[in-house]
C-alpha cells in the first residue's frame, strides 16, 4: 500500500517523455496525474504506460457538460481502471449525480472529486465571471453541494482546506493542487501553500508539478518533500 500523498502531475506532452519522467519518479513514492494537454496528445495509452509502471492515475479532465455526457465520459474512465477522476462541480447537482451513479456498476469505482475553484483564480477573476461570493465561500457552496450529492470529495486549494475540514469532516477528501516548496516559483498559480502547511491544513493528497519534475533529480526532490512532513 502506497501512503505517500503526493500525486506529481505530469505536465508533458510527448510518450518519451513519460516513459523518462516515470522512470526519475517512483511509484513508492506518488501517484501521478494526467491532464488535458498529455490525454489529447496520447490518448488513453498514457493511462496504459502509467499503469504497466505500476503508478495509480488521477485523470485530471475536469469535465463539465450535460449530465449524460459527464456520466458516460466519468464511466469511460472507469473502465480504464484510474484511481481518481474529476467533475465540475458547478455543472450542478443534477450532473454531479449522474456521473457519480455513473460508477455504481464497478466493483472498484475510481475516486469521484469535483473541482471547486481553480488556484489559478484570483478573487477579481472570480467577479470578473458573474461570481460574487468569495474565494473562500464559493470553495465551501461548491464542496457542500459535492458531499451532498455523494462525490469522495474536491479539489480545493489548501488555504480553504481547513475550512472545508471542518465543514465537511474527516473523511470528505481534500486534493490540493498549487504546492509549492518554500521559496518554489508560482509559476500561473495564485493560491499555493507548502506541503507542510496544506497537510496541517488537513489536505489528504497534494498536488505537485514542476518543482519535482523540473528539478534535476524528481525522485530525490520528492523524497525530500516527503521527510519534510516528517
Amino acid at each position: 500500500m502506497m501512503h505517500s500523498p503526493f500525486i506529481v502531475a505530469l505536465d508533458i506532452s510527448t510518450e518519451a517523455e513519460v516513459k523518462r519522467m516515470l522512470g526519475r519518479l517512483s511509484p513508492t513514492l506518488c501517484r501521478v496525474k494526467v491532464g488535458k494537454e498529455l490525454f489529447t496528445n496520447l490518448g488513453p495509452k498514457v493511462i496504459q504506460l502509467c499503469h504497466k509502471a505500476g503508478y495509480e492515475v488521477f485523470l485530471d479532465l475536469k469535465f463539465h457538460d450535460i449530465p449524460n455526457t459527464c456520466a458516460q465520459a466519468v464511466k469511460a474512465a472507469a473502465r480504464h481502471g484510474v484511481w481518481m477522476v474529476n467533475v465540475h462541480a458547478s455543472g450542478g447537482p443534477v450532473m454531479l449525480a449522474a456521473a457519480k451513479d455513473a460508477l455504481a456498476g464497478f466493483d472498484a469505482p475510481p475516486k469521484l472529486i469535483a473541482v471547486t475553484v481553480l488556484t489559478s483564480m484570483s478573487q477579481a477573476q472570480l467577479s470578473a465571471v458573474g461570481c460574487d461570493r468569495s474565494i473562500a465561500d464559493q470553495v465551501s457552496f461548491l464542496a457542500k453541494l459535492s458531499q451532498d450529492v455523494g462525490l469522495d470529495g474536491v479539489v480545493c486549494s489548501a488555504e480553504e482546506a481547513s475550512r472545508l475540514r471542518l465543514e465537511c469532516g474527516s473523511e470528505f477528501c481534500l486534493v490540493t493542487p498549487g504546492i509549492r516548496p518554500e521559496a518554489a516559483a508560482l509559476h500561473d498559480q495564485t493560491r499555493v501553500v507548502t506541503p507542510k502547511q496544506a497537510v496541517a491544513a488537513g489536505a489528504h493528497y497534494l498536488v505537485v508539478g514542476r518543482p519535482v519534475t523540473a528539478s534535476a533529480d524528481p525522485r530525490e526532490e520528492l523524497t525530500r518533500l516527503i521527510n519534510d512532513l516528517v
